[in-house]
């Protein structure tokens, strides 16, 4: 179907190949290792566009860099079969081009039957003719020279692969003609020698029932030597990271939605997709796309043509009695024509059996774009008139949707707007807020269409309230916000101070899921717009609105008693609901107070409440808000539980960005127990289309922490830097101000950059602490004490220590410690600040190992015994700190804590506490680390020492050119040179890359 067409906007990054790269580079140390019993052999499939040339060329890359040799054919399509022997022909010539002399030792004797394959290899004529050239009488496709040209082939390639790993790539086999399928088979039977990976690669959906290629692989399945590798099309995630390669930016979520939606995961069509959106084309395609998708459909018999248009405007899967039924074809014309389509791979049946659905959607897409306007709404109006008089041809669920679509593309405003809105009522009830937006906008659209619509039709503002707050529902925060916009247009002309403040109140809390603002502007206005009027339910989600704002902006006794006042308008008035959401608030409030228990039970007493009522908004915020404060107090698993329990709760009532929001507090909770593949698998959840800019900068955050505790500083920092890039971090709610200024800290004493730690520190200070944010503080305030005290020993820490320990000192008297955690980590933070004046003790750290034990949280244990068994050997105890070692190392082995793991080997080493053979082995620093540089700032100055500019480094590491200007900006400081040129002066006397000069000096050579 695609031909062989250049791509014209290749991504240049690799992505979701992980598993099936593994799989051919497992394959190929197989043959390369010295023990290799034989050769090996894999056939690749998949659909066209699915990315197997990518695949092939990524991995024959990795195998030539590995030392193999790579000899790639490709099978020629030539009419109705392929060109003989055409993949062995081009794959020996290439070996032929590497190796002459192996080549020709290896094929001596093989005469007139290697001439078959490569005719340059015949020797010159003499007038008589040469021996062992066929004479004119002579078959050249008889079985006897067949079988003698199969025996040189394999004896060709076991001896050019007995010196070295040898790989023969075989590009689509379903174009193969019958002489190379034959010699192909022969291989697989009879190769029995030499370092040799055979790899075949076919289009699955190419084979129809009677294809050629179909009983050579059912031979192959049989035998137990050749392995069938099926490439699936690509996830969503993956959909994203080629778009970013290919747009050169992180694309928009929807954008990737789009053309992950349209793509259904082909990376061919992903591309072209890109393509047809640069030149202009969204949401249609672009005629290059178009053409090869047609290009099946137009080979198909006339009868099956027109069966194919019809089930392309029936849905996107058709029931084959309404197929039937609308076609008005006898019905063994109509199983004819399926047979074609399904047999050209363009339709395939319904899971269930009872209809049929294209293969691609973008082949429905292009075959319902080329029908005629007229012809289009003909073909829609006979299904809606057809399912109108008979409705069990559909199934019920789907009745009200189909007619709704039906009569729309029929360009029928008096029939569709009622379908759409009676469409909309059944999404409603069924949770699915994504299709009832899509239902509402539709009706908005035919409003205007219907000069006179049906009594009870709901006004435009009615309808933009219910889109809104399904579009906030379902995700959609970034079109509900242009519809909350759309509203209060209409608003100016219309006056409704009740009505404007509702959607006012919306766009606050759209603006925030969106990182647009706080939403506070927007609830002033909102509160300016019910001053003075009578009570109302408005008044008193205006009023919960505002409380919930300030304990998110500005938490402490003032939030707690707006919470009481929202709490009790919302009685008054009768509000229930509206109660609810007041008491989540005060609920956390009054844990941030102090008042422990009681603010839990009022959390939990809401959660159970609002599952009974089923109410959307209130189920999202009571399962977001109780595992978030259960964490602040530090009972993890708790949370973990309640987190999990409620992102459940959340998806099963379609709350799809409540349900990431509830992922995201999940993995938060699964980090601080150590549970790092389920705190993965959560964040993986979390990270999600329309989870929006809060969960995804929380997301960010989780990762941040759990790539430094593991040991990929890089990818930490990647994070951070994305995080504080969009905007500084003033100004933010201090549940994301704080702990991304944590990070930062973090990250600036594992590189030991005190500057920039200091710089972050004052950050935090300057805008200070509020009431009720000790969660938040705390770890600020640690990670600062913990800056001072591992930079203790570095000349440019010195001056301003003191000052810097004792601001640190007054803030914590200043701050509550109501739960052991907050009073383990007072005791944790005292312990820090001694450490960085070199006066901490044995007690110390006992007093803050026994404030842990009781905690859940392993790694926080860790650290503060390393420091436990330094201060024991300092005081000459050194059988216990033994011991206390060997706890600490195992338990970060287990959990896969790399960085305390090497210090506690390190540890280990210095102190001579543990035998070599009893401390766990860990990889030495890189040299460049020993500079202070990190993982990342070591591959930009290894690309800097090469000569690179700062885009070439952007491309090779896929970053921006930006993140490349800061890392080199970093490694002049930290180096203290005058410019890149130093630097990489610096880099080259201290050989921190010897494999580099290594490899220059050869290529001087």
């Amino acid at each position: 179907m695609l031909g062989r067409v250049q791509n014209q906007s290749l991504s240049p990054v690799f992505v979701g190949r992980d598993a099936e790269s593994g799989v051919l580079a497992a394959a190929l140390g197989e043959v390369s290792a010295p023990e290799a019993d034989g050769p090996r052999a894999l056939v690749l499939a998949g659909e066209a566009g699915v990315g197997k040339t990518r695949l092939v060329e990524e991995f024959a890359r990795a195998a030539r860099r590995a030392g193999a040799l790579v000899a790639v054919g490709g099978c020629v399509e030539m009419g109705g079969d392929g060109l003989p022997f055409a993949p062995f022909a081009a794959a020996l010539r290439a070996l032929r081009a590497a190796l002459p002399e192996e080549f020709a030792r290896a094929g001596a004797g093989m005469g007139a039957d290697l001439a078959r394959l490569l005719p340059e290899t015949a020797a010159p004529p003499t007038g008589t003719g040469p021996a062992d050239m066929p004479g004119p009488s002579s078959d050249p496709h008889s079985a006897e020279d067949s079988a003698r040209l199969f025996g040189h082939v394999t004896r060709l390639l076991e001896e050019l692969a007995a010196a070295r790993p040898l790989v023969l790539v075989l590009e689509d086999l379903h174009w193969a003609d019958a002489s190379t399928r034959h010699l192909y088979a022969h291989l697989l039977r009879t190769l029995r020698a030499g370092r040799l990976l055979l790899l075949a690669t076919y289009r699955s959906d190419d084979l129809h029932r009677r294809h050629p290629l179909r009983p050579l692989l059912a031979e192959l399945d049989r035998l137990r030597a050749v392995r069938r590798i099926d490439l699936a099309r690509l996830g969503h995630a993956d959909v994203r990271r080629q778009l970013a390669g290919i747009l050169g930016a992180e694309p928009e979520a929807a954008l990737v939605d789009e053309i992950y939606g349209r793509s259904e995961g082909n990376a061919f069509f992903v591309e072209e997709l890109a393509v047809s959106l640069r030149a202009g084309h969204r949401p249609g395609l672009s005629e290059n796309l178009r053409e090869l998708l047609l290009v099946r459909v137009e080979a198909l018999p006339p009868d099956a043509g027109r069966v194919l248009r019809l089930v392309a405007e029936g849905g996107s899967a058709v029931e084959h009695p309404l197929l039937a039924a609308v076609s008005q074809v006898p019905e063994e014309a109509l199983l004819d024509a399926l047979r074609a389509a399904t047999g050209a791979h363009l339709l395939s049946p319904t899971p269930e059996g009872d209809g049929y659905r294209f293969r691609h959607s973008l082949v429905r897409e292009a075959v319902s774009d080329d029908l005629l306007p007229g012809e289009r709404a003909a073909l829609n109006r006979r299904y809606a008139e057809t399912v109108e008089a008979v409705p069990h041809l559909v199934r019920a669920e789907e009745l009200d949707a189909r007619l709704a679509g039906y009569w729309y593309a029929a360009r029928e405003p008096a029939k569709a707007l009622p379908a759409s809105l009676r469409a909309a009522a059944s999404a409603r009830a069924r949770h699915a807020y994504a299709e009832q937006l899509h239902h509402l906008g539709r009706a908005l659209e035919l409003r205007d269409q219907v000069p006179e619509p049906e009594a009870g039709t709901p006004a435009p503002l009615d309808l933009l309230a219910d889109a809104v707050t399904a579009g906030r529902l379902c995700g959609e925060a970034g079109r509900a916000h242009t519809l909350v916009g759309r509203a209060l247009r209409l608003l100016e002309h219309e006056p409704d101070p009740l009505r404007a403040a509702w959607f006012w109140t919306r766009r606050s809390q759209l603006a925030t899921a969106l990182g647009r603002s706080d939403g506070g502007a927007e609830l002033r206005s909102a509160e300016e717009l019910v001053r003075g009027l009578p009570p109302s339910e408005t008044h008193a989600e205006v009023l919960a609105h505002l409380a919930g704002w300030s304990m998110v902006n500005k938490p402490g006794a003032d939030s707690l008693v707006a919470a009481e006042r929202a709490v009790a308008y919302a009685r008054m008035v009768g509000a229930v609901h509206i109660e609810l959401s007041a008491r989540v608030t005060r609920g956390v409030l009054r844990v941030g107070a102090g008042d422990i228990e009681g603010g839990l039970a009022e959390l939990y007493e809401v959660k159970e409440r609002a599952l009974a009522l089923a109410t959307p908004d209130h189920i999202a915020r009571s399962h977001a808000n109780l595992p978030s404060v259960l964490e602040g107090i530090g009972r993890s698993a708790e949370a973990a539980r309640v987190a999990v329990e409620g992102a459940e709760v959340c998806a099963r009532h379609g709350l799809v960005g409540s349900a990431a929001f509830t992922w995201s507090n999940a993995a938060e909770s699964l980090l601080s127990l150590g549970r790092h593949a389920e705190a993965e698998e959560a964040l993986r959840r979390a990270d999600q289309p329309g989870a929006g800019a809060v969960v995804r900068g929380l997301v960010g955050l989780t990762r941040g922490l759990l790539a430094l505790r593991t040991g990929d500083t890089a990818s930490a920092r990647e994070e951070y830097e994305t995080l504080r890039d969009p905007a500084a971090s003033e100004g933010r709610a201090p549940q994301r101000r704080l702990p991304l200024l944590s990070l930062g800290i973090r990250l600036a004493t594992e590189a030991r950059d005190v500057a920039a730690g200091r710089a972050l520190v004052d950050e935090a200070l300057r805008e200070g602490f509020p009431a009720d944010a000790h969660r938040h503080a705390w770890p600020v305030l640690l990670a600062a004490a913990r800056l001072e005290a591992t930079t203790r020993g570095l000349p440019a820490a010195a001056a301003g220590r003191d000052a810097a320990l004792g601001r640190l000192a007054a803030v914590a008297r200043r701050m509550p410690t109501p739960v052991a955690l907050w009073q383990a980590h007072a005791a944790w933070l005292r312990a820090e600040l001694l450490r960085a004046r070199g006066d901490d003790t044995v007690t110390d750290w006992e007093e803050v190992s026994t404030a842990f034990d009781a905690l859940e949280r392993p790694y926080e244990r860790g650290c503060i015994r390393l420091h436990l068994v330094e201060s024991l050997l300092a005081a000459g105890e050194r059988d216990r700190a033994a011991r206390t070692l060997t706890t600490v190392q195992e338990a970060a082995h287990a959990l896969g804590y790399r960085p305390l793991a090497r210090e506690a080997a390190e540890l280990a080493r210095r102190g001579r506490l543990l035998p070599a053979a009893e401390t766990p082995a860990e990889p030495a620093a890189p040299p460049a680390e020993t500079l202070g540089l990190t993982a990342r700032e070591s591959e930009v100055l290894r690309l800097v020492a090469g000569g690179h500019s700062n885009r070439r480094i952007a491309e090779a590491l896929y970053i921006s050119p930006k993140t490349a200007s800061v890392h080199v900006s970093r490694i002049i400081a930290k180096l203290g040179v005058t410019g890149r040129g130093e630097a990489a002066a610096v880099a080259h006397r201290l050989r921190l890359f010897p494999e580099r000069e290594e490899a220059e000096d050869t290529a001087r050579r």
